[in-house]
């Protein structure tokens, strides 16, 4: 059975909490899960541990910790908190949060190689702002928005996808309207033309959401299973050969 606790990660602007789960028979590798707006949720937590059952080390920063002490976790209908605390998100602190997540991932023994990232959401922009900045061994985005236009002063998706050192993977519904099926298709075209695996998978019946079993509103069971599959699949295949070399 897998083992999960909280840790404290030390980042520049002080002491951010993690949420870790250490596979029971050894890791082959690291995936870092990035959160939605809404914090580290009872759902994230079990992307986590989803994730060490198939035998990755998994840990989930929670990069919302300069926005208060506990860091906040928010309900998803509360979109009177979530909307501003996206709003004081920053580039600098997304990048600080990463830099010392990777650190710490790094001291467990997990090369970059063969560390790889997931993100959702909010999460999903950070986990392929990451897939430009790290040659790590795969990241995965599940519908994160900002394609056109940037956000928390981030760049847009497209203009960071030439930029892109890590192979990555999209999964995205098309019946969410704030993520517009032509937008993904150029960024499909934009991340293809460069030098690393990339890919884009759409659901035509799948919402923005539709991973996360706690929205029921948007929750797509047959979506989020074959997403799911797909995520792992890209790990086995770009973390497990470099595990395995």
């Amino acid at each position: 059975m897998s083992a999960s606790t909280c840790v404290t990660i030390d980042t520049a602007d002080g002491p951010m909490t993690a949420y870790e789960v250490r596979p029971a028979n050894g890791a082959r590798g690291a995936v870092v899960v990035i959160q939605e707006a809404f914090g580290l949720t009872t759902h994230i937590e079990h992307v986590a541990r989803r994730i060490a059952a198939a035998g990755w080390y998994a840990i989930a920063p929670g990069i919302l910790h300069r926005q208060g002490d506990p860091t906040p976790i928010f309900a998803y209908d509360d979109l009177d908190s979530v909307l501003p605390a996206m709003g004081r998100m920053t580039a600098e602190g997304i990048e600080t949060d990463l830099a010392a997540t990777f650190e710490y991932v790094a001291a467990i023994g997990f090369e970059p190689a063969r560390t790889g990232i997931v993100g959702f959401c909010m999460g999903g922009s950070v986990a392929f702002l990451a897939a430009t900045q790290y040659a790590l061994g795969g990241a995965v985005t599940f519908y994160g928005g900002g394609v056109r236009q940037g956000r928390f002063g981030v760049p847009a998706l497209l203009d960071l996808a030439p930029n892109l050192r890590t192979p990555w993977l999209g999964l995205y519904g098309d019946l969410d309207v704030g993520i517009p099926i032509d937008e993904l298709e150029e960024l499909r075209a934009v991340a293809a033309d460069t030098a690393v695996d990339t890919d884009i998978v759409r659901y035509p019946e799948a919402d923005h959401g539709f991973n996360c079993n706690d929205r029921p509103a948007v929750f797509n069971a047959d979506a989020a299973a074959a997403a799911w599959q797909r995520m792992l699949e890209w790990f086995d295949t770009h973390l497990a050969a470099t595990v395995d070399a």
